[in-house]
């Protein structure tokens, strides 16, 4: 059994709040200011995550990003490829999807702006909504000469198609927050200011149904999307290491 206070400070790079009804607000962060995406913000969500779904007191989770930007850029760190780094990474990586997937009270996702990279971590949740200057790309794959097999195809492939999602990596196409409402990626826009505000409206509006209705609803809908990464994930992250064996500078992109 695990409780709220033995993780709400545990991790650098998530600021973790919840009210009392029990909706636990994550948001994302580098000291304050945007989350800069690198090996240990992946480390560090997918045991978030796990604390997460281990924890009964949670009933609705918001995931944001910090000031205009959800996930904008990656670290710079170069270093060469080796067995034991791809494996580290692949680790995380499996881990973060996993205790993701594995969360099952209903999640919601207002992203806050650009999501340049892994946009699937709020892709994945339940309900997505967006402010009018989000922006969704897949900026540090094919384009930056890397393979996009880490789950960002997978997610993509579901939502937009196979022809859609493909033509999004190969040309590192940016998809604007109208775009991504047209395209059926995201529910809501709204005013940067009035975001947060209105994930909390629809937390309410998912509070009033008993809490077994809850739980299971977001189980039934989670599940193809579950098998999806489970059939597909550990293909991509094999073709994506071997990609990366030529000399990838991590986190450059």
């Amino acid at each position: 059994m695990i409780n709220f206070d033995d993780y709400r400070n545990k991790y650098r790079f998530y600021k973790l709040s919840r009210s009392s009804d029990g909706v636990l607000t994550i948001q994302f962060h580098t000291e304050g200011q945007a989350i800069v995406w690198g090996l240990e913000t992946v480390e560090e969500l997918g045991h978030l995550w796990g604390d997460v779904g281990a924890d009964q007191g949670n009933k609705v989770v918001i995931v944001t990003g910090t000031g205009d930007d959800f996930i904008p850029r990656m670290a710079v760190a170069t270093g060469a490829m080796s067995g034991d780094l791809w494996e580290r990474i692949a680790s995380n990586v499996r881990r973060m999807y996993r205790n993701h997937l594995s969360i099952e009270v209903p999640m919601i996702a207002a992203v806050n702006g650009p999501a340049r990279l892994h946009s699937e971590q709020a892709l994945l949740c339940d309900i997505v909504i967006a402010s009018g200057n989000a922006e969704f790309q897949d900026s540090p794959h094919f384009t930056a000469g890397l393979v996009p097999g880490d789950g960002v195809q997978i997610i993509y492939n579901h939502l937009l198609g196979a022809n859609r999602a493909r033509y999004f990596m190969y040309m590192g196409e940016t998809i604007s927050a109208q775009r991504a409402l047209e395209l059926g990626m995201v529910s809501e826009v709204h005013p940067r200011q009035k975001l947060m505000e209105r994930a909390a409206e629809i937390a309410r509006h998912i509070l009033a149904q008993p809490e077994l209705v809850r739980r299971y609803t977001r189980q039934v809908s989670i599940e193809p999307i579950r098998r999806l990464y489970s059939a597909y994930l550990e293909h991509g992250l094999g073709l994506e290491g071997l990609g990366a064996w030529g000399g990838w500078p991590l986190g450059s992109k």
